[in-house]
């Protein structure tokens, strides 16, 4: 018997008692009831198997159907859901081939216990969220509290001191020194430069025990460095024993030699401290004892020189060693000025120093870490007006006569008359500069300018030119001059004793009279001495006696010159020959005879001649001042008068003739002031004097304090200005004279 064909489209199940329900097979589509109608077979119990359609005409062939769970009747009825129009109806299942009986209709379907249902799983209940949201949320505030204060505390309240002591920890702040200028000759050769040099600096944070794992690592570093810097070891280890301290400078200006030796030996000691058992050491550095702990590692596991650094400077050096050191000065140990051009022209010479700033850690550079430049400005260069040529010749011949004549010091200045510019400047004794623990502190100034001296007899020029240019005489007035002059109680005598003497005026100067001079002012007065020592008083001062000389020189004396209403007693009279309260320096004397070799005109002296600066632009010195002091008849008279004291036969500087060359000059002989200021105490030579005298170039004077062997001007100071001044108007290739001297008379009959 035929089971009765099911409606397309029925979703019957299987007639089976098993009671499970066979999933749909794959592929099969579910057929779908036309749009708004009821499914066909909704009526049939579900869970019966549905037969599957035959073709007209042919009988269906059974197909065994798979079992499918039945729904409970307790199931309410769903509504079959629409299919697509158009899709593939589900093909049928087979009938088991058991033989099992076909499926009841749902009527005859018997209830399933409820007992034996599927149950459900239970939904989870969830937490309140509400409560679970104030409970996140109040964590959370009290974290972001804690971060916040933090913040408050690092970025607001303890910002500055955090932030300086993490600069203070890791960045170096390294001062970079400007190189210093150069001082040069007038023709541009160095007299004082700058080359490389190293300061050995430290880190002494660097030397504790727990930065290098032993107890004394200053002393052993202070043991290593000091043969090398040459500073003695207690006072490096007293350097490195100071822990706040980043920075400490243990020796300036060293060589490039011993900043390599350093160096070497620092690598050698790192590459030994760096060996596995020395970093296996170093581990066990702190850890307790049972762990195998050490309290301090091996000397051979330790480098003290770890915190040893370099800075690239300067040092000052003088190529020319002793050659116008007194004038041009030195510097100390930390490279600034201390004497001479160096001191007065420190500022300029100096220039700007700069400043780097860069992060480190363990002493090496952290080139990611940042940093700052401040670049240094050089300094400037000063070109003196000396010549180097005759600045040589001059301190040669003052050494030598100091030497021979036994004088305690002497110095010789040679100037340009026309300009006014020095172009030498010795004394002697000299020193190095490179070497100033061989010199001795009176060696080391200048004492050309520096020393106060009673002139002696080249003062009396100034007062004849007083005499000469105030109309009260000639050269040929007619002076008679005694062996004795008596005035304010006190004799006076020239340097030899004579008998009456009966001179020109002329022959006052030649022969170096100093009562025939007195006579001679005595006429500025008519009778009136301190009306005649205005006069003199005024014409010395216009000649620059106790008037600054405009160089500004470190230590430099205006000298000295009483006023004539305080002269008293002798000094009325002892002042017209450069004795008593009349003091001058070498350059002011050397001053007065340029101004008559001048035309009368003075100019005044400078020593440099220009000042090149860091941006390459050369500014050169403003002409020296000039002032007419007497007039230029009075000039050529007095260079007239000059020259009878070098070329007569009476003359006392018959030693200072040039052959070829006329030459002007005058001689002194003075008492010398005692050091304590009372008395006297040896004599002050001197020559002073002018070439040629028919066309005057240069003036060169020379002064010799405290000589034994001798002590007259002429004889001791006349060589030394022939030597000098004949090598400078060769030097300056000044022709020789076109004429003879005037031969003036010195003498006259009475």
């Amino acid at each position: 018997m035929t089971t009765p064909r099911q409606p397309s489209g029925s979703g019957s199940g299987s007639g089976s008692g098993s009671g499970r329900r066979q999933p749909p097979r794959a592929g099969a589509a579910r057929p779908a009831a036309g749009r708004g109608q009821p499914a066909k077979g909704q009526s049939a119990a579900r869970g019966q198997a549905a037969k599957p359609q035959a073709p007209k005409g042919q009988p269906a062939k059974p197909q065994p159907a798979k079992a499918q769970p039945a729904r409970s009747q307790s199931a309410k009825a769903q509504p079959a859901k629409s299919a697509a129009v158009g899709r593939t109806p589900r093909a049928p299942q087979q009938r088991r081939p058991e033989g099992r009986p076909p499926a009841r209709s749902q009527a005859a379907v018997r209830p399933r216990p409820k007992s034996r249902l599927p149950q459900r799983p239970r939904p989870l209940k969830l937490a309140e969220p509400k409560r679970r949201l104030r409970v996140i949320t109040v964590a959370l505030s009290l974290v972001f509290s804690v971060f916040a204060g933090r913040l408050v505390q690092l970025q607001l309240v303890d910002a500055d001191a955090l932030a300086a002591d993490a600069n203070t920890n890791r960045y170096q702040n390294i001062p970079i020194t400007a190189e210093r200028g150069s001082i040069t000759s007038s023709d541009g050769v160095a007299l004082a430069a700058t080359v490389d040099a190293y300061d050995i600096t430290a880190d002494p944070a660097m030397f504790t025990p727990a930065a290098t794992g032993i107890p004394d690592a200053p002393e052993q570093a202070a043991a290593l460095l000091s043969p090398i810097i040459g500073v003695a070891k207690d006072r490096i280890a007293a350097d490195l024993h100071t822990p706040k301290t980043r920075y400490k400078r243990l020796a300036s200006q060293q060589t490039p030699a011993a900043k390599n030796q350093i160096s070497d030996l620092k690598s050698s000691l790192e590459k030994q401290a760096g060996s596995r058992a020395c970093q296996a050491q170093k581990k066990l550095l702190g850890k307790p004892a049972d762990q195998g702990g050490r309290t301090r590692v091996d000397n051979e596991c330790a480098n003290p020189l770890a915190g040893v650094f370099n800075r690239e400077t300067q040092k000052r050096i003088y190529p020319a060693d002793g050659l116008a050191a007194n004038l041009v000065g030195f510097v100390n140990g930390e490279g600034e000025g201390a004497g001479g051009l160096e001191l007065q022209y420190q500022k300029q010479l100096a220039g700007k120093d700069g400043h780097s700033s860069y992060a480190q850690a363990g002493g090496r550079l952290v080139p990611t870490a940042g940093g700052s430049m401040d670049p240094a400005v050089p300094g400037s260069d000063v070109k003196l007006t000396i010549n180097r040529d005759v600045q040589w010749a001059a301190q040669r011949a003052i050494t030598d006569q100091v030497a021979n004549s036994g004088a305690e010091k002497g110095y010789v200045v040679v100037q340009d008359v026309k300009t006014g510019q020095v172009i030498a400047m010795a004394s002697a004794p000299g020193f190095n500069p490179n070497d100033l623990s061989l010199a001795k502190q009176s060696q080391m100034g200048n004492p050309a300018l520096v020393d106060a001296y009673e002139p002696g007899s080249t003062a009396k020029l100034m007062s004849l030119a007083a005499v000469l240019d105030s109309g009260k005489a000639n050269w040929d007035t007619r002076v008679t001059v005694p062996n004795r002059l008596v005035r304010a109680g006190q004799q006076f005598k020239d340097d030899v004793e004579h008998g009456d003497w009966y001179l020109t005026l002329a022959g006052v100067l030649a022969k170096s009279s100093n009562i025939g001079t007195i006579e001679a002012i005595e006429t500025l007065g008519d009778g009136d001495q301190l009306k005649a020592n205005q006069i003199l008083d005024g014409y010395m001062r216009k000649f620059g006696v106790a008037q600054p000389t405009g160089l500004n020189f470190p230590g430099e004396t205006p000298g000295m010159l009483k006023k004539p209403e305080d002269l008293v007693a002798s000094e009325k009279y002892n002042i017209s020959f450069g004795q008593g309260p009349l003091q001058m320096n070498a350059l002011q004397a050397t001053s007065v005879y340029s101004t008559i070799a001048n035309g009368g005109v003075r100019v005044a002296p400078s020593i440099v001649q220009g000042i090149t600066g860091p941006d390459g632009k050369y500014t050169a010195t403003p002409p020296g001042e000039q002032t007419r002091v007497v007039s230029e008849e009075t000039a050529k008279t007095l260079t007239s008068m000059l020259e009878s004291v070098v070329d007569d036969e009476q003359g006392t500087g018959g030693k200072a003739a040039i052959p070829g060359y006329r030459v002007a000059g005058k001689t002194g002989t003075a008492n010398r002031g005692a050091a304590d200021g009372k008395g006297y105490d040896g004599y002050t030579a001197s020559f002073i004097g002018f070439a040629p005298a028919d066309a005057p170039r240069y003036t060169v004077s020379c002064t010799l304090q405290g000589p034994v062997n001798g002590h007259f001007g002429g004889q001791l100071c006349g060589p030394v200005f022939k030597q000098v001044m004949e090598f400078t108007l060769k030097t300056m290739q000044v022709p020789p004279s076109g004429s003879q001297a005037p031969n003036l008379p010195v003498e006259w009959k009475p």
